[in-house]
């Protein structure tokens, strides 16, 4: 019971999304700005650095917080499931209509708990991959095909580490509209300058 409660509060806790209140403090309906998407590009393109870091240090804070909740209360297999219940909040919040980002924040603030250097690797090489490339979709998916090589590599194994391909596989899929644009050549670049 300790569980599924743990796991429902870290959905509810993943549904906060930054990505809408931000811009709304602001005076902003992100749902009608830019691309539509509660993300931290699309706040960035929108509104700017200082909101979109606020977006992306919210919802990476919220993954965090499920991971180490989870892990408080039972073990690291109960922290990576709290982790992908935070992503799938992200993902779907209930509090915003179900209609939320793309997630990657979220899963690496996870991953700083979880494995931390692993996690702090992440997230610097998200940041690097966004400077060179100037496209957030390549990052994440980078991000993301190294979520569960870096999880293995700290020792994880059977269910936590299926969690964890859990988390990559909800973020890949919720870029599959990134991937169709990456393909047509159609993807639209950030400015980092």
């Amino acid at each position: 019971m300790t569980e599924i409660l743990a796991i429902a509060l870290a959905y509810g806790l993943g549904s906060v999304d930054f990505g809408v209140i931000v811009p709304r403090a602001l005076g902003v309906d992100i749902y009608e700005t830019g691309s539509g998407n509660p993300g931290t590009s699309n706040v960035f393109r929108t509104l700017g650095k200082r909101a979109a870091a606020m977006v992306m240090l919210g919802d990476a804070a919220k993954g965090l917080v499920a991971a180490a909740f989870g892990s408080t209360l039972g073990d690291p297999t109960l922290g990576v499931a709290c982790a992908l219940a935070a992503v799938v909040g992200h993902v779907f919040p209930v509090w915003h209509r179900f209609r939320g980002g793309r997630g990657v924040a979220t899963a690496i603030g996870a991953a700083i708990w979880l494995v931390p250097l692993g996690g702090i690797l992440l997230a610097v090489g998200w940041g690097t991959a966004v400077a060179v490339t100037r496209t957030a979709s390549v990052a994440s998916l980078v991000a993301m095909a190294l979520y569960v090589p870096i999880f293995a590599l700290s020792g994880f194994r059977g269910l936590p580490l299926a969690l964890s391909a859990g988390i990559a596989a909800v973020v890949i899929l919720r870029h599959s509209g990134n991937i169709s644009r990456l393909v047509s050549g159609g993807e639209r670049k950030i400015d980092t300058g």
